[in-house]
């Protein structure tokens, strides 16, 4: 696949190294390009000026930027958001840690609502940057929840979640990526209360075949 990824901090870096070893042609963007240089450098990918331009060719474009900028972000690209798969992979966190800025919604259906043409699954939110290099766990892949309502692009996000590592499970419905970053929240709510690696996932046990 074709994948750009807006945003190189840690996860947006993560995401790139991840996907470029699996062999997907990947290319960088940042409101700094000398940041974008550096990651995708390291990650074996290329750099993008602007975010229209690393979409421009992008079957899956990936929003790995705080959430309170996702949706400028996402206006940004134009005509460009409709055709790409767009991931939407932020957790919207106050300032404090202490709580989420979304209530009874979630940014993934706020994003909906501003680009109703744009095709947005909920995915990788749930799962550390740390993880996505090292996606399994004493020899189990690590559950990779995603959530939308389009079908064609559930299937787009699941066979890249499939192609790091990653055991994909479909979570249902756009309406779901609120539970998606509640599940995030209290990972990573559990991490800096228990003074934990920040590597934990959260993981389906039992029969789920």
């Amino acid at each position: 696949m074709r994948i750009a990824i807006i945003g190189a901090g840690n996860v947006g870096g993560a995401l790139a190294a991840a996907a470029a070893r699996a062999g997907h042609d990947v290319t960088v963007t940042a409101a700094h390009r000398e940041r974008a240089d550096a990651v995708a450098e390291r990650a074996n990918a290329r750099a993008a000026d602007s975010p229209a331009d690393a979409a421009r060719d992008a079957d899956v474009v990936v929003l790995a930027v705080p959430a309170a900028v996702a949706a400028p972000v996402l206006r940004s690209l134009g005509d460009e958001a409709n055709r790409p798969v767009v991931v939407d992979v932020t957790n919207p966190l106050n300032d404090s840690y202490s709580d989420l800025t979304t209530f009874g919604t979630s940014v993934s259906e706020q994003l909906a609502a501003q680009a109703p043409n744009a095709r947005i699954v909920k995915a990788f939110n749930t799962l550390f940057a740390s993880r996505h290099g090292n996606p399994t766990e004493d020899g189990q892949r690590l559950d990779g929840f995603y959530a939308g309502d389009d079908p064609d692009a559930k299937a787009t996000v699941a066979r890249l979640l499939e192609s790091l590592g990653y055991r994909p499970i479909d979570a249902g419905g756009l309406r779901m990526a609120r539970s998606l970053e509640e599940m995030a929240f209290l990972n990573i709510t559990l991490n800096a209360r228990n003074g934990w690696p920040w590597r934990s996932a959260v993981q389906l046990v039992g029969p789920t075949g």
